[in-house]
């Protein structure tokens, strides 16, 4: 059956079927305009767990999303599609992590000799196959766009994303991220780890093309990385959610204060977003989840302002855990529809 046979049969007001793709739509990957690269992956996580699963966890929360949005009326014949969710990788990250801890524990308490050295050789072997995993994701991505997609990753922790800026690299001479998140994400190899999921902005500023990057919503971040924010401040800028807060309770309003946010990014947007850039009530099992941060509509507001005035080239939904209900992958599916539908709907 056609694209348009598809569209022409599908009932967008019944439930999904059990064996349905993705928002319970009948679209195969080579037929949907947007694609979906699910990265279940997990293996420097140092405090909550369980963003391996996310992928997974949305795509079964996203049966119960309306597929009639008034922004987006049309989003679903446009055709959404999650790639396969490869198994290798899942399995990849659980040994891994496993070695991540040993790492980890060594570092905090100490250890003979021969658990050092254990831990060193572990820590070399994580590096080694972060790296593998970021180049998998470059190419996927990759894979995709070139086939003529819109393309959003799903993880996984933050450092999920890395081999996805790559590709965009590849493909633009210049573009901006708007990085929403509670964390700054500039560490220099958290706790000895490369690739660590608190080291991904870090790890994309040395990607040439990226010529600005906006982290919005910032309630944690270190000396460390204050310090690199200072080396690199021609190309970032900090919003602070407690500057946001303070702003507005003096009178600025939230669009006045998405449109500044906006003004600093380039033409040419990729979105990363971490979902503890929200009130941690509406993740309250992500990895590293702090006080303050947005609601769901502030952000959504800030996506489709975004989408007015700027071309959004693809993103990134990151850190989605799911705990014993379904409440974060039920608003991390909710949130993964209003980006793809700014994605579709791009300036």
């Amino acid at each position: 059956m056609s694209k348009a046979s598809k569209i022409k049969s599908f009932d967008p007001n019944s439930p999904g079927s059990p064996d349905a793709g993705i928002y319970g739509l009948p679209f195969t990957a080579a037929e949907a305009d947007i694609v979906l690269v699910p990265v279940p992956w997990e293996v420097t996580t140092s405090y909550g767990g369980g963003t391996s699963h996310g992928p997974q966890a949305i795509f079964d929360a996203s049966f119960q999303v309306d597929l009639f949005n008034p922004e987006f009326p049309a989003l679903w014949k446009r055709g959404i599609a999650m790639d396969e969710i490869p198994k290798a990788l899942l399995e990849q990250s659980k040994a891994l992590k496993k070695e991540a801890q040993q790492v980890i524990a060594v570092l905090i308490e100490g250890g003979d000799a021969k658990q050092k050295a254990k831990a060193k050789k572990a820590l070399e072997r994580i590096n080694a196959e972060c790296a593998v995993m970021n180049d998998w994701v470059e190419q996927r991505t990759g894979y995709w766009m070139e086939q003529g997609k819109l393309v959003g990753l799903v993880g996984g922790d933050h450092s999920t994303p890395l081999g996805f800026l790559r590709a965009q690299a590849k493909r633009h001479k210049s573009f901006g991220i708007l990085h929403i998140d509670a964390h700054l994400d500039l560490r220099v190899a958290y706790e000895g780890f490369t690739y660590s999921h608190a080291s991904i902005m870090y790890n994309a500023l040395p990607i040439k093309q990226l010529s600005k990057l906006v982290s919005v919503g910032i309630r944690d971040f270190c000396e460390q990385e204050n310090e690199v924010f200072l080396k690199h401040q021609d190309r970032v800028r900090i919003v602070r959610s407690a500057d946001v807060r303070r702003q507005q309770y003096q009178g600025v309003t939230w669009r006045e204060q998405c449109d500044a946010i906006i003004a600093a990014l380039p033409e040419q947007v990729h979105i990363s977003f971490d979902i503890d850039g929200l009130d941690p009530t509406l993740c309250p099992h992500t990895g590293t989840p702090v006080p303050g941060g947005f609601q769901f509509e502030e952000a959504t507001y800030l996506l489709s302002r975004l989408a007015e005035k700027r071309s959004i080239i693809g993103f990134d939904l990151v850190e989605v855990a799911p705990g014993k209900d379904e409440w974060d992958a039920n608003v991390g599916a909710r949130l993964l529809f209003h980006l793809c539908g700014v994605l579709a709907n791009k300036k």
